[in-house]
């Protein structure tokens, strides 16, 4: 698992940065795609991928211990489609 930190790190030392400013500008990336996914903007790193909020619809759900129905709320994700390049790079 690669974690923000290791991210900054390696950020840091390519780009002559300190890690504390590595990590301002890491953090400052992942909360632009929140604040955009929030307001249910897409973002796209051309190369990279796209990130953007799914809505899934109120459903009927079973609770697994009693096999009761119940209502499953409507909600939001955020998801990740990777671009191509992505996609031929982990698969060869």
């Amino acid at each position: 698992m690669t974690t923000t930190n290791e991210i900054a790190d390696k950020i840091a030392a390519e780009q002559n940065l300190t890690k504390a400013q590595a990590k301002t500008i890491v953090e400052s990336v992942l909360r632009q795609i929140v604040d955009a996914a929030k307001s249910d903007a897409e973002t796209s790193f051309p190369g990279f991928g796209k990130f953007k909020v799914k809505a899934s619809p109120e459903r009927d759900g079973r609770n697994p211990s009693t096999g009761a129905t119940i209502k499953i709320a409507a909600s939001k994700k955020l998801t990740f489609t990777p671009a191509k390049a992505i996609k031929d790079a982990l698969n060869g």
